[in-house]
């Protein structure tokens, strides 16, 4: 299977789904097909603070 690449705003609004709108985890990447541990790489990427800052996801 190969690698997927995905841009940064498209993380970005991922994270948002669940940080904000209490969408579950594992419904949103069934529904957006990617692997749930992904989902939980990229949130722990952006609660840094340096990310919060600069993005506004997670609060």
């Amino acid at each position: 299977m190969a690698r997927r690449i995905y841009i940064e705003k498209f993380i970005i609004e991922v994270v948002k789904q669940v940080t904000e709108n209490a969408y579950r985890l594992t419904d949103t990447t069934h529904r957006l097909g990617t692997n749930p541990n992904t989902l939980r790489t990229w949130i722990r990427r952006l609660e840094t603070p340096k990310a919060i800052a600069k993005n506004k996801v997670v609060g």
